[in-house]
């Protein structure tokens, strides 16, 4: 069995969907004759965990650990900002310590604030790899700062490395809020670019990010996406007892993906329909900014809301099956068109009608189109949603909302890890 050194910030992963991509992999990988080493930090700063996914890793898969030095204590004693708060880089209004604070981050941490775990990793696996030998190093981020790990053993070793990209890098979304001095763009410009071609493949998450990373470089890139565990669905669902009109969101709810026409179609039908007043509810399940909440407020509808707070992943399936109606707005955000957001996988798994709210010619409108699992509409286009809404409310009315049956089985975790495995196999046939 061949040996493939998986670089991640993010182990055990936190409840973001795309940040499970990994430990699938890891999951199903040596079913296609590849065995995973992971190398992660030892003390790292992480937002959130969700330990239930520990139980998913084999337990023979060797699990290295590597000290790393994080800013993120020292930006919360200046700004006195909360690990619990959900946006900090993002169009809203700042105080002087965030505008310094995020000066600091944007041009003094490059590319991103865990640098800092670049030197030592590369001291630390350099010796562990003469010792034990891989056939393949894969880094994956964000941080966009692993990459910059692969690409030094890469140089030192020549082991084939494989970047794996589950956001974009330089045009990401939330970049243009960070104020960069024109010197440090052209730094972070000229660190991709070098990353994107030296390495052996480029891997990209979504058909758009791989177009993007195409015309930036002459290295092949692949695109293998994010994807749902059959494993996870596979139990028998139990019916809900409420008879509700389920609107569920699970995950991170932030505030520039507010969906505010939604609420305000929500609103008006709920001010027509006292039985659609008293019937739905928005089940949201996971950490939610205030300015959702404030915005439902404003509808009229903030009675109709159960905040559940962050759920671990089992609750977040469990929600995402038992709902009505899957709701999944976009950031509004025209740099966000190329990205797939990890738990549409999930959604589709669910088989509950998603309503997208999105760029209508993006990467998710795509997905969901050719699977047949709902509809994506823009933020502003008030008359698809109330349609999308009436239709779901009439159904429920009428005795249930039938599953979602589009084809997805090229989705599914084994399906994307053997995927993995044939471009790995490509790049180490002739070793």
């Amino acid at each position: 069995m061949k040996r493939v050194l998986v670089i991640a910030y993010y182990w055990p992963p936190s409840g973001g969907s795309g940040v499970q991509r990994w430990v699938k992999f890891v999951k199903y990988l040596p079913a296609e004759g590849w065995e995973p080493v992971v190398f992660a930090p030892k003390n790292a700063d992480y937002p959130s965990l969700d330990p239930s996914f520990e139980a998913e890793v084999p337990p023979e898969v060797e699990v290295l650990r590597g000290p790393i030095w994080e800013p993120y204590a020292a930006y919360r004693k200046l700004t006195g900002a909360k690990s619990t708060e959900v946006t900090e880089i993002s169009s809203g209004e700042k105080t002087f310590k965030q505008r310094l604070s995020l000066w600091i981050r944007a041009n003094l941490f490059i590319p991103d604030p865990r640098v800092g775990w670049v030197y030592p990793s590369v001291k630390m696996l350099k010796s562990y790899l003469k010792e034990h030998p891989v056939d393949a190093i894969v880094t994956t981020g964000p941080p966009h700062s692993v990459h910059l790990i692969g690409r030094k053993l890469h140089k030192a070793l020549g082991i084939p490395w494989i970047p794996d990209f589950r956001d974009p890098w330089s045009k990401m979304y939330y970049l243009k809020y960070l104020p960069m001095t024109a010197f440090t763009r052209k730094r972070l410009l000229a660190m991709e670019k070098k990353v994107l071609d030296s390495c052996s493949t480029v891997l990209s998450c979504t058909p758009l990010m791989q177009e993007d990373f195409q015309a930036m470089t002459a290295t092949p890139v692949a695109c293998i996406t994010n994807g749902y565990d059959g494993e996870d669905f596979s139990g028998k669902l139990l019916p809900r007892t409420d008879r509700h009109f389920n609107i569920n969101h699970t995950g991170l709810f932030a505030a520039d993906g507010n969906p505010l026409t939604l609420w305000k179609v929500l609103g008006k039908i709920a001010s027509e329909d006292p039985s659609f007043r008293s019937s739905m509810r928005l089940r949201l399940a996971g950490k939610v900014d205030r300015e959702i909440l404030t915005s439902i407020a404003d509808a009229g509808i903030l009675d109709n809301v159960e905040a559940l707070g962050y759920c671990d992943h089992a609750t977040a399936v469990r929600e995402q099956r038992a709902a009505s109606v899957l709701l999944l707005p976009l950031r509004n955000d025209p740099d966000y068109r190329p990205i797939l957001p990890g738990k549409l996988f999930e959604y589709l798994a669910a088989r509950r009608p998603i309503l997208g709210i999105g760029q209508e010619d993006g990467a998710m409108a795509r997905v969901i189109s050719e699977t047949n699992a709902g509809i994506t509409a823009d933020w502003q286009n008030e008359s698809a949603i109330e349609t999308f809404i009436r239709q779901a409310w009439a159904q429920h009315c009428s005795g249930g909302i039938p599953a979602t049956t589009g084809e997805i089985g090229r989705y599914s975790r084994r399906s994307t890890a053997r995927a993995l495995a044939h471009l790995l196999n490509s790049l180490t046939a002739n070793e």
